[in-house]
């Protein structure tokens, strides 16, 4: 049987941005066989030279990204740039008819976010937020065995790490939307008030219209669920006890990713209670550990793209949609942490 990857001619695409994390979109694009890379739009001319040698003769590398979105052919761009420049990209680049895949967070405000997503229905052009986790293989897994925990009661993650540090937005916007997007994916909702607070230690003089006291440097989060599950996530850039560890406890037993867990990131903690005369013994401990099939997540967020772009239809997974509410999340929690602490509705 003959694939629709080998039906379909190859995409023509841009990449906007080549630092951090552009670089792993374009190792990705240039390997796969259904995106034909057309420019790289860099600001720094020292990064576009560095990359000259891995791109080859075909590619466009620029500093104009309006000149970018003119290339006749061009089907859709990767925004992979500071977020306060999504909303302006993105609309430009919808705006010329292209299909979009977009670095998280979607904007920095709910409004943007929102007239994005109308935007990109009216041109017929999909928008689509790389959330990379919930492209990731354990990630699926772990979906699939919450249903065998019962009832989820509550969860806790934590995001620390030494650096980097950002100077564009706090740690919550830059981390916290990782775990938030697995605990809304695991749990099929999404929270309906927040709390946080947080401390800034390097960065107090840098004031942003998110962070009017300066860029928090530690956050703690709490998100209350329509079903009464509570989660809290501890958050840092400034630890050197890296973490990337979050679970859901439910009535039989806790779901655990431990990311630095190489040999079993996902594991299953079974174990309740036997009440005899009004004590409780824990009975039906054992660990299960789930396997699962070795992926690239970012290559599993290339190939929906191209699908979706050749479809022409939404991801379901990680759509504009998707974006927006877990924008709308941050905002409210950032709001919470310039209000010293106090709940707000998302």
């Amino acid at each position: 049987m003959t694939t629709m990857r080998s039906q379909q001619a190859p995409i023509d695409l841009a990449l906007f941005g080549a630092g951090r994390w552009g670089t792993h979109l374009l190792r990705n694009f240039l390997a796969h066989p259904q995106i034909r890379l057309r420019a790289v739009v860099e600001a720094s001319e020292e990064r576009l030279a560095a990359i000259a040698p891995e791109v080859g003769s075909d590619v466009a590398l620029v500093s104009d990204w309006r000149s970018a979105m003119a290339i006749e052919g061009l089907v859709g761009c990767a925004i992979a740039t500071p977020a306060a420049t999504h909303s302006e990209l993105i609309q430009t680049a919808l705006n010329h008819n292209l299909h979009v895949l977009a670095e998280k967070p979607l904007t920095l405000e709910v409004a943007s976010a929102q007239a994005l997503c109308v935007l990109a229905e009216q041109k017929q052009r999909q928008l689509m937020i790389d959330h990379t986790y919930l492209f990731h293989g354990t990630v699926i897994a772990g979906k699939e065995s919450i249903a065998h925990m019962g009832t989820p009661r509550y969860g806790y993650a934590t995001r620390t790490h030494l650096g980097p540090i950002r100077r564009d937005v706090d740690a919550l916007w830059d981390l916290a939307i990782h775990d938030i997007s697995i605990f809304n994916y695991w749990l099929g909702e999404s929270p309906i008030r927040v709390q946080a607070q947080g401390s800034s230690w390097r960065q107090s003089e840098i004031r942003t219209p998110l962070s009017p006291r300066g860029l928090a440097d530690v956050v703690w989060c709490r998100l209350q669920y329509p079903s009464g599950f509570v989660a809290t996530i501890h958050l840092c850039w400034a630890n050197p006890d890296k973490q990337r560890r979050l679970c859901v406890v439910g009535e039989k037993g806790t779901l655990i990713f431990d990311e630095m867990n190489k040999d079993a990131p996902l594991i299953q903690q079974w174990g309740d209670f036997v009440e005899n005369e009004g004590w409780f013994t824990p009975q039906n401990i054992s660990t299960t550990t789930i396997q699962v099939p070795p992926s690239e997540p970012l290559k599993n967020v290339c190939d929906r793209f191209v699908e979706s772009v050749q479809k022409n239809q939404p991801s379901d997974i990680s759509s504009g949609q998707v974006g927006t509410a877990l924008v709308s999340v941050l905002v409210a929690l950032s709001s919470s942490m310039n209000n010293n602490g106090d709940w707000v509705t998302c």
